[in-house]
């Protein structure tokens, strides 16, 4: 059905076109309309106002008719009420008449006073403070009727949006001195009484009532404001359970200023099943398109209690993924909530090379691989203060072979996360933002686990925009393994730090840099293998330029690597690309080149294509 609408729309856009064409082929036939002696917002303004040319003699000789009085009417909505309108017809007795308007718009009226008078508890409010503080109209400007009734109607919409409802103009007018060319605007409003958020009663829904009114983002008697009902309806679309979402004021039902709020859900269906088809592009070694078939399975109501399921099976060229969590509202159904997770993953890290000695280079033959199982159990909470706050245990055991040697140790982490998003807007593509991010994580082999390791990471990230088409795009990671030596073979590569991909080094595929070290295999061929690093330092610098609102072309700078004290080998890398701002986020367009450092790079390719898409925070 969607293809076959899509097919249809340029005929449909033909066919439409092919009917309004001799209509204005018609119309022109019949009259032509020139105006002279303004221009701009007079113009645009006198056209409206003679509304659409005629396309027969009867609405021709009504069109002429009423000109004038049309004009003047146009110019008096501007404030000039001095214009002259000379109008003068041609009309031959074949072909289309021609009506010339030569307007004289005189001087126009300016605006004496403006005296807005508010009564009522609309007085103490900091919202309608903010708006009278940035009205649009004030004394010295020319008058325009628009512009007054746009004010007067902004007010009534503030104040009905704020809960006084039972607020009245007292006096709204226009005093005009045509002697002076001077007017006198009065706005006299009366809010009375400012209403209240009476019971929120929820219909259609299965959830238990503690869980129902912990999503209420507000406490009964709190000043009626939509913005309190938005935040509700936000709170519920956010939980995952509902279709359908409708709040509804019930003003008429109103008892002591009080509000009754009637909320209708509709549930999603029990279970639903996501497939989703794509590609990565940059994230091999040898710069391939990769094919990745996804399948989801979400439960997002499983009982009375709000809990749910999500479980995704992933597939792609030696990396297949099984993840299941079962999440489990606490004291609050978003803000607090347990989750269990269990996987089966497969992932390739760094590059395997090599040494041919005819060519005295070394050639890529594979990746580090490892084979993780997981099982594991957070606690999230979203503090008061929008910090992100998490705690969790969770126990893996990976396998891996490492120059020739099977490894499979097991590791019982313990773990605590806090971040912090801010956001300069709500959109996709904010113009200003900061993240920042800290974990720290623990293994013993009295926990559990097979060695001792302690791991610390934070991350940043910095968005400002200036002279609003120029934007910065900064980010920083850091990150330490603190072990002993004899440990380190025994850190599995999924907890090792490696650089390189979209969000790292571009130029580099996904984890593909990293101290290596070099074996003489059992075929004696000399090998470079890639196996990620104690510590991580990487940084970003990028600079975009908005060309449209909707298209920006970028250029950057990212720098660093994953390193051991032993071996520090600093990679930088330049490119840029173009972004394509989008409903669902910029889709974006890099090309990343690496400037090789030392002889012992082992990336014999340093340039990638690096295709994303979704917000930067």
């Amino acid at each position: 059905m969607h293809i076959r609408t899509l097919a249809s729309w340029p005929f449909s856009l033909i066919l439409i076109i092919s009917l309004l064409c001799p209509l204005l082929a018609q119309a022109e036939d019949w009259l032509k309309l020139n105006i002279s002696g303004v221009s701009g917002e007079l113009d645009r303004n006198i056209k409206a106002h003679l509304g659409q040319l005629p396309n027969s003699n009867v609405q021709r000789r009504a069109f002429i008719f009423n000109a004038e009085d049309n004009t003047s009417a146009a110019l008096h909505s501007l404030g000039y009420y001095h214009g002259k309108v000379d109008q003068k017809v041609l009309s031959p007795e074949k072909g289309a008449w021609t009506l010339s308007l030569i307007v004289t718009p005189g001087a126009p009226t300016l605006i004496e006073w403006v005296d807005i008078d508010l009564d009522g508890e609309i007085l103490n409010d900091p919202i309608i403070s903010d708006w009278l503080n940035g009205l649009s109209i004030k004394p010295g400007d020319t008058l325009n009727h628009g512009i007054y009734e746009q004010v007067k109607s902004q007010l009534v919409t503030l104040a009905l949006a704020r809960g006084y409802f039972d607020g009245k103009y007292t006096k709204s007018a226009i005093t005009i001195n045509r002697d002076l060319n001077t007017a006198r605007i009065t706005l006299h409003y009366d809010s009375g009484q400012r209403y209240r958020i009476g019971a929120v009663n929820f219909e259609g829904q299965t959830l238990n009532d503690d869980l129902m009114n912990g999503l209420v983002p507000f406490k009964t008697d709190s000043p009626y404001s939509t913005a309190n009902l938005g935040a509700l309806n936000r709170e519920l679309l956010n939980t995952g359970y509902f279709s359908n979402i409708k709040v509804l004021p019930q003003v008429d039902k109103a008892v002591d200023l009080n509000v009754p709020i009637k909320v209708e859900l509709s549930p999603r269906p029990s279970h639903s099943i996501e497939l989703g088809l794509g590609v990565d592009i940059g994230n091999t070694t040898e710069k391939e398109f990769e094919p990745r078939v996804r399948v989801t399975w979400r439960t997002p109501q499983i009982n009375s209690y709000g809990h749910s399921q999500e479980t995704s099976l992933e597939w792609a060229p030696d990396k297949p993924k099984f993840l299941s969590t079962y999440t489990i509202p606490l004291t609050h159904p978003l803000n607090d909530q347990l989750k269990i997770r269990v996987g089966m993953l497969r992932d390739k890290y760094g590059v395997t090379q090599v040494f041919d000695p005819e060519d005295n280079t070394f050639r890529n033959t594979g990746e580090l691989e490892g084979n993780k199982r997981l099982f594991g159990i957070i606690r999230q909470q979203k503090l008061e203060s929008q910090w992100l706050f998490s705690y969790s245990v969770e126990a893996i055991r990976e396998y891996y072979t490492q120059s020739e040697i099977d490894y499979d140790p097991t590791f019982v982490l313990f773990g605590s996360s806090i971040s912090k998003t801010i956001r300069g807007d709500s959109s996709l593509d904010p113009k200003s933002g900061f993240f920042q991010h800290y974990s720290i994580e623990y293994a013993d082999p009295s926990l559990g686990s097979t060695v001792r390791l302690a791991r610390l990471q934070t991350k940043y990230k910095w968005i400002d925009t200036f002279f609003e088409k120029h934007r910065i795009v900064s980010r920083l990671d850091l990150g330490i393994n603190l072990a002993a030596d004899e440990d380190l073979p025994f850190i599995p590569p999924s907890l090792r730090y490696f650089a390189g991909g979209d969000q790292s080094i571009r130029g580099y595929s996904y984890q593909e840099l990293g101290p290596y070290f070099e074996y003489t295999s059992s075929d004696d061929k000399l090998i470079r293998q890639v196996i990620g690093g104690r510590y991580l330092m990487v940084g970003s610098l990028e600079y975009q330029y908005y060309l449209t609102p909707s298209w920006r072309v970028a250029t950057f700078v990212d720098a660093g690597n994953a390193f051991d004290v032993d071996q520090i080998d600093p990679i930088i890398s330049v490119g840029g690309g173009i972004h394509w701002i989008t409903p669902i986020g910029p889709i974006k367009f890099d090309v990343g080149v690496g400037l090789k450092g030392t002889e012992t790079d082992t990336v014999s390719r340093p340039w990638r294509i690096h295709l994303t898409m979704g917000s930067e925070l």
